[in-house]
């Protein structure tokens, strides 16, 4: 990850706790983890052997800006309908996923030596995100605090720093981006080096209260990367060299079903 950068984000991240903490606001902690599914040039776009083969397990930690209650005289803020509804998200993630070519051109009735190509390929790339998402409650956040209700259902949208690093090889060969390992249209599609990029990403979700101090919490996360480039995949015409391929009309996404656990510091 580029020093710099990564150095910028904590600064911020440093400077929006102690603005909390300056304005009485409470902090929030917790851990995320859940399956995962990677949508990428791997395999075929919509095909349900795709997604689920190219899915994985991601874990984060995360830290919210609460500013409903005031840590500093344990009492609520003012009464205003942003401290009341939403919520600052600030958390950093891992995940790494295995990637194959699944679909109808690696099916066993498949015998050409392009669907060989592509069974003999296999990928993976690692993957650390580091970033912020303001969260949208429609119910009332001091009601949900008070255990007036049980339930408390959120929209999200936020954008993240993202780091990657992907890996690719073949068993018919040494250089993946060559003949007899590639295809005409595979040949340079592949990366082995690490990247950043932007992501943009959003959410629906819901907490559950479990006391007082914690909760329980579902979110359903959709995230947008602005680089083809982070499973390490990325060609771009088919075999006659003019028409691009099927499996790359867009970016490489992911998406998360997350299980998380939140816990009230103040």
């Amino acid at each position: 990850m580029n020093t710099r950068v990564l150095l910028l984000v904590l600064c911020c991240l440093a400077f929006f706790q102690q603005d909390a903490k300056a304005q009485g606001f409470s902090h929030e902690i917790g851990v995320i983890a859940g399956p995962l599914a990677f949508y990428s040039d791997y395999g075929v776009r919509s095909d349900t052997e795709t997604n689920v083969g190219n899915s994985t397990i991601g874990i984060g930690f995360i830290h919210y800006l609460n500013f409903s209650y005031r840590a500093d005289c344990n009492c609520y803020t003012r009464d205003a309908y942003f401290n009341d509804h939403f919520k600052l998200r600030n958390e950093i993630n891992y995940h790494k996923t295995q990637l194959q070519h699944f679909g109808p051109l690696v099916a066993d009735d498949k015998t050409s030596f392009f669907s060989d190509q592509l069974r003999a390929v296999s990928g993976s790339t690692r993957v650390i995100e580091i970033g912020s998402q303001l969260e949208y409650f429609p119910l009332s956040i001091r009601d949900f605090a008070a255990m007036s209700t049980t339930f408390a259902p959120f929209i999200s949208f936020g954008v993240h720093y993202v780091n990657f690093d992907p890996e690719s090889s073949s068993t018919l060969g040494p250089d993946v981006n060559a003949p007899p390992a590639a295809n005409q249209k595979y040949i340079n599609a592949y990366q082995q080096e690490g990247a950043s990029t932007w992501a943009a990403l959003w959410s629906i979700g819901v907490r559950y209260k479990l006391n007082a101090s914690s909760d329980l919490m579902l979110d359903s996360r959709w995230t947008y990367y602005f680089n083809d480039w982070v499973d390490g995949l990325n060609p771009a015409l088919e075999q006659n060299g003019t028409t691009p391929v099927p499996e790359n009309k867009a970016n490489d996404w992911m998406y998360w079903l997350n299980l998380g656990y939140i816990y009230y510091l103040n």
